[in-house]
């Protein structure tokens, strides 16, 4: 596509950021919706990410996508943030808006949800207890999108009690932590399972979790995607749970930011889905 000097702009900026996907992703939606625009990758090192968020409105961009390490600090730089990103404590979509104000958004906890909805719709999330592994950045998003979706008991376990005990009461809810040896105890009558760590993850050890005790009308979702079956998900789907990989979560995040940058919402396809498996 030949962009014209009217052409909108936005981009994801990472330290690095040669892995994202999210180029791929925004480039086959700009391309299959023939927009005059260009989603790029920006390489900005911590000590220079003010200079280039104040910049973005000086250069057209209509707005970017935060990744690692980016998340957290990019808060105190832009003129508002939305609630949700407020409780999140992390902000990866933000907004220029006309007046060249930033708008500091997080898509993650909608993206997670959205995964959920449409790869299993039959998940009633006010059913059952949700048990969450883990308790960084991921995890606060899923646990917040957990709590709006009313879901009735939430368990959090991660190996550092006291982190998992900072996110509980930072989010509030009916979240309760639990010991990481009584991880495989607390499947028991669980509704949903979530893995939010890098275990199982290309490269990471597998995540240590026995099943045994949850039941196998659980629903079994793993954030990493890279592989796209972890080692989690194809011991819950060999016993005969319901799987959600996690490629669903980065991709239906995206449509927020992409909405608000280009003027149109697109669709989460499995076209899509196959074309960003591919690169």
């Amino acid at each position: 596509m030949i962009l014209s000097g009217k052409a909108r702009l936005a981009g994801v900026i990472g330290w690095p950021v040669s892995h994202s996907r999210s180029p791929r992703l925004h480039g086959f939606w700009l391309e299959q919706l023939g927009i005059d625009g260009a989603y790029l990758p920006l390489a900005v090192a911590p000590e220079n990410l003010e200079m280039v968020i104040r910049a973005l409105p000086r250069m057209g961009f209509r707005g970017v996508n935060l990744t690692v390490p980016h998340k957290e600090a990019v808060m105190a730089l832009v003129d508002e943030l939305e609630p949700l990103a407020t409780r999140i404590g992390a902000v990866n979509t933000i907004a220029v808006r006309d007046d060249g104000s930033l708008l500091g958004r997080n898509t993650d906890a909608f993206g997670f949800l959205e995964n959920l909805r449409h790869t299993s719709p039959g998940w009633c999330p006010e059913a059952a207890p949700a048990v969450v592994i883990g308790a960084g950045g991921a995890a606060r998003a899923v646990v917040a999108a957990l709590i709006d979706a009313r879901v009735p008991a939430i368990r959090l376990v991660n190996r550092s009690a006291e982190r998992a005990a900072r996110l509980a009461a930072d989010l509030g809810g009916p979240v309760t932590v639990v010991d990481w040896a009584e991880r495989a105890a607390c499947l028991e009558d669980a509704g949903l399972l979530v893995n939010t760590t890098t275990l199982g993850m290309t490269g990471q050890s597998n995540l240590d979790l026995d099943l045994s005790a949850l039941p196998v009308s659980a629903l079994v979702n793993d954030i990493v995607y890279v592989p796209l079956e972890t080692d989690l998900l194809a011991r819950a789907r060999a016993r005969g749970n319901p799987v959600v990989d996690g490629l669903g979560m980065l991709l239906h995040q995206a449509v927020p930011g992409f909405e608000a940058w280009f003027g149109v919402r697109p669709e989460v396809s499995g076209q899509l889905r196959s074309f960003v498996l591919g690169s």
